[in-house]
C-alpha cells in the first residue's frame, strides 16, 4: 500500500469526530508495522486525546512502534491545550517515520510538530493528499487562517425561482418549499455547525425554533440580526433549547444564555468579527433573501448549499442568485440539492 491510502484511511477516521470536536480539528491517525495496520484512533470529542494517542493505546505491543511508520492526516500539536502535546509522545515511542497530511496552520503548531519530529530523528513526509486534508478540516483552517468562521449559505427555492411568497404585515408563518426528508438532512447539516444564523424578518415571519428536533444531534448557537431588537422575546427564539446571539446597534448584555452584543455597524464584516470574538468557527446563514445577498456581495462566504423544491409559487420573493457551477449535486426525493464553493472568498 502507498503513503495515500493511509492517509485517506486517515480521513475516513477523522470523519466520524464530524460535530463532536469543533473547535478542534478532525483528525484520523493509522499505525502500520511492516505493511500491516496494528493501530488505529480519531479525535473523538472535544477535550478528549487525540488521534495519535488513541491510535497508540490501541497498539498491544508497544515494542513495535519505534519500527513502524505512523500516518496522520494533520501536523500533531507540539503544545499543551486540554491534551499534552502528540509529538511528545512520537518521540517518546520513537516511531521510524511520519507521515502528515497537511500542516496545522494553527499559530500554536504551525510548523512546531513536525521540528520536534525531525529535531528527534524521525523522518517526516508531509503533504500526502493535501488538499482532501485541507477540505475536510476547511472550517478550522478558514477560521485560524482568515480570523472568521467558515460561512456556509443555506436557501431554498422553488422551481421557478423564489425563495418565498409575497406578504403582507399579517402574512406569518413557514412557506415550506421542500419535502420532510430535505427538512431533516437541514437538520443533520444545523447539528454539524457551530452557530445558525438568521435575519429579523425571517425571525418575525417564521419564528423558527432553529433547533434540530427531526434528528440527534447538538443544537447550534442561534444567531440574530435584530438591529433595533424588533423581534419580541416570547419568540421561539429565546426558549432555551440552545443559546441565543442578537447582534444588535443598541443593546450590550452578555448573559448565560441569551447575549445582545452591539455592534457599531451591521455588515457582514462586522458580523463575522463579532462571531470570531465569540469563537465559532462556523457559521450556516438561513436566511432571509436580504441576509444572503448581503453576504453574497460583500464574497464573504466559503460554500452555498442551494436546495430546489419540487414546487411553485408564480410569484414571490427571488431568491439568491450564484454564477458559480456546482461542486456537488444531488437529490433529497423529489427535490434537489447543489453545493457551490467559493474559491475567492475573502
Amino acid at each position: 500500500m502507498n503513503d495515500a491510502y493511509y492517509i485517506q484511511r486517515c480521513l475516513d477516521l477523522a470523519v466520524k469526530g464530524f460535530g463532536h470536536v469543533a473547535p478542534n480539528p478532525m483528525v484520523g491517525a493509522v499505525i502500520v508495522h511492516n505493511g500491516e495496520i496494528i493501530g488505529e484512533g480519531y479525535h473523538q470529542r472535544y477535550g478528549e486525546a487525540h488521534a495519535e494517542v488513541n491510535a497508540v493505546n490501541s497498539v498491544l505491543n508497544k515494542e513495535l512502534l519505534k519500527e513502524s511508520t505512523i500516518y496522520v492526516s494533520l501536523e500533531p500539536c507540539a503544545h499543551y491545550g486540554k491534551t499534552p502535546p502528540c509529538a511528545d509522545l512520537l518521540v517518546k515511542h520513537q516511531f521510524k517515520r511520519v507521515v502528515i497530511g497537511c500542516v496545522d496552520t494553527f499559530s500554536e503548531v504551525s510548523g512546531k510538530g513536525i521540528e520536534r519530529l525531525k529535531n528527534a530523528g524521525i523522518a517526516v513526509e508531509t503533504g500526502v493528499l493535501e488538499y482532501e486534508c485541507r477540505y475536510l478540516n476547511r472550517r478550522f483552517f478558514t477560521f485560524h487562517e482568515k480570523k472568521r468562521p467558515y460561512v456556509i449559505l443555506k436557501w431554498a427555492q422553488t422551481l421557478d425561482g423564489f425563495i418565498d411568497k409575497k406578504r403582507t404585515n399579517q402574512d406569518t408563518g413557514i412557506n415550506w418549499i421542500t419535502g420532510e426528508a430535505t427538512q431533516k438532512e437541514v437538520h443533520t447539516w444545523r447539528s454539524q455547525e457551530q452557530a445558525i444564523l438568521i435575519g429579523k424578518n425571517t425571525a418575525l415571519n417564521d419564528n423558527p425554533s432553529l433547533t434540530v428536533r427531526a434528528v440527534e444531534g447538538n443544537n447550534p448557537i442561534r444567531i440574530v440580526l435584530d438591529r433595533n431588537l424588533e423581534v419580541p422575546s416570547e419568540f421561539a427564539l429565546f426558549n432555551s433549547e440552545a443559546p441565543t446571539i442578537v447582534l444588535n446597534t443598541i443593546k450590550h448584555d452578555p448573559n448565560e444564555n441569551i447575549q445582545w452584543i452591539q455592534l457599531p455597524e451591521m455588515t457582514p464584516k462586522c458580523i463575522l468579527e463579532a462571531l470570531y470574538q465569540q469563537n465559532i468557527q462556523s457559521v450556516i446563514i438561513e436566511g432571509g433573501a436580504e441576509t444572503l445577498n448581503s453576504f453574497i456581495k460583500s464574497n464573504l462566504w466559503d460554500e452555498a448549499r442551494i436546495l430546489t423544491g419540487n414546487t411553485q409559487f408564480e410569484d414571490g420573493l427571488p431568491a439568491p442568485s450564484i454564477p458559480l457551477q456546482p461542486h456537488f449535486e444531488t437529490m433529497f426525493g423529489p427535490d434537489s440539492y447543489k453545493q457551490v464553493l467559493n474559491p475567492s472568498a475573502k
